[in-house]
């Protein structure tokens, strides 16, 4: 099966380049004839999966509308009733089955994040910030000069001097290979994964097919969760520090939490030592768990990526219907090496998770893997990078003769903010722009 790569935004589909900058900049729409201007507009802005190639190189412009920004439109009510249920309650009002409680509740997120103000989600991406500042003004005649659309929150991402992520790994290592798409996956022991389970009205894993109506509104579109969280990295720098006999033992527990050293080495390849040298190995992302590591004595059972994509584990069921399509961006200025108390500067991540089943994608992966542990007999053990602890948690690492346990794991990711959104089509933004009451 091949896809429709021309109608189908090329933010779902395409690898984050490396580096990059990126924003992201939300709108409310007050005026309904003003937000359709702005949705013809955008269908000739936005970026297709098939436009690889374009005079400012590795460049895309996306854009998202939330529930309420598809009500704002003037989408008829039986339209409306056709999406994800997940979707037509929002991010907020599901933050409980999330593990946003506590500092992570929608009663602390960022306003305007998580209210029916936010109604458009535009996000651009390019390898630098003049090729970024180019792309956001090709988009800004998109808006401008409309008074009834109301830019209400922007965030501009970065890639750190590093390229890693804040806590200081080396990020964006993962892809599934989607079927029909064209693009390679990073894992080449991974089967292309169906379509439908990224972008709706393709078959999925189980045969099934997600559609909303009218078939030109949902027909290669998709589903995406956009998350702001803060990282925590001095407390995080400061865990290990206490916990580790030496600094060889320090960089030990960093990657037995996340399941890669620093460099981005995965412990399932390179279980002993860092190997800064499998950063430029095209297979560095090639490996299972079942087969050599059972138990969890290289990559622990509870760790990061182990938990967010168990890949052939088989107390995970069936992997392949959870698997999402994830997007990270950094924000916020780096905390200085070294320092082990938070600055009071903002800084984490920016990320988008694309599917076509909010519920047992997205949904699943935070309440199950992230924030539980029963899937693999760890009883309510939670992710211990991101997980919604909160100071009483544990986390072991298998290991003989003794395993070694570690104990009061604190929230080192704080929601700041969320919104479940749907990337629509490029034909369906020209249908939403020429909706009539």
């Amino acid at each position: 099966m091949k896809l429709e790569l021309d109608d189908i935004q090329r933010g779902v589909l395409s690898p984050r380049p490396s580096p990059y900058a990126a924003t992201y900049i939300l709108f409310r729409i007050d005026d309904r004839a003003h937000g359709r201007e702005l949705m013809r507009r955008l269908g000739a802005v936005v970026t297709s999966a098939a436009d690889t190639v374009s005079p400012l190189g590795e460049t895309w412009v996306s854009a998202a509308l939330t529930y309420h920004g598809l009500a704002a439109l003037g989408v008829p009510p039986e339209s409306l009733e056709t999406f994800a249920w997940e979707f037509r309650q929002g991010m907020a009002a599901r933050a409980r089955a999330l593990g946003d409680v506590g500092q992570s509740g929608p009663e602390n997120w960022e306003a305007p994040l998580g209210t029916s103000e936010v109604h458009v989600v535009l996000v651009a991406l390019a390898l630098d910030s003049a090729r970024l500042a180019a792309a956001v003004d090709r988009a800004r005649p998109a808006y401008h000069a409309l008074p009834g659309i109301t830019a209400i929150w922007r965030q501009d991402c970065h890639a750190l001097p590093t390229e890693t992520e804040p806590f200081g790994y080396r990020d964006g290592i993962s892809h599934p290979a989607v079927e029909g798409s064209g693009i390679p996956g990073s894992n080449t022991l991974e089967t292309p994964i169906k379509a439908g389970e990224f972008i709706l009205g393709y078959p999925d894993e189980l045969g099934g097919v997600q559609t909303v109506r009218p078939e030109v509104l949902g027909r290669n579109g998709s589903y995406a969760a956009f998350r702001k969280l803060h990282q925590r990295v001095g407390a995080f720098r400061r865990y290990l520090r206490d916990n580790a006999t030496d600094p060889a033992d320090e960089e030990l527990l960093a990657a037995k939490i996340m399941g890669r050293w620093r460099s981005g080495a995965p412990l399932a390849l390179s279980p002993e030592r860092d190997d800064p040298a499998l950063d430029t190995d095209p297979y560095r992302n090639s490996f299972l768990y079942r087969q050599d590591d059972p138990a969890g004595f290289i990559t622990p059972g509870g760790c990061h990526i182990r938990r967010g994509n168990p890949r052939d584990a088989a107390v995970a069921g069936v992997v392949r219907l959870h698997r999402m399509i994830r997007r990270g961006t950094v924000y916020g200025p780096p905390l200085p090496d070294g320092v082990l108390e938070d600055d009071g500067a903002d800084r984490g991540l920016m990320f988008a998770f694309i599917g076509a089943h909010l519920g047992r994608q997205f949904e699943f992966v935070q309440s199950e893997w992230m924030n539980d542990g029963v899937f693999f007999g760890a009883g309510d053990a939670k992710d211990p990078v991101i997980g919604s602890g909160d100071g009483c948690g544990d986390f072991t690492i298998p290991r003989r003769p003794l395993r070694r346990r570690l104990q009061g794991l604190p929230r080192f990711v704080v929601t700041r903010g969320g919104e479940y959104c749907f990337l629509p089509s490029l034909s369906a933004l020209r249908w939403l722009g020429d909706l009539e009451d």
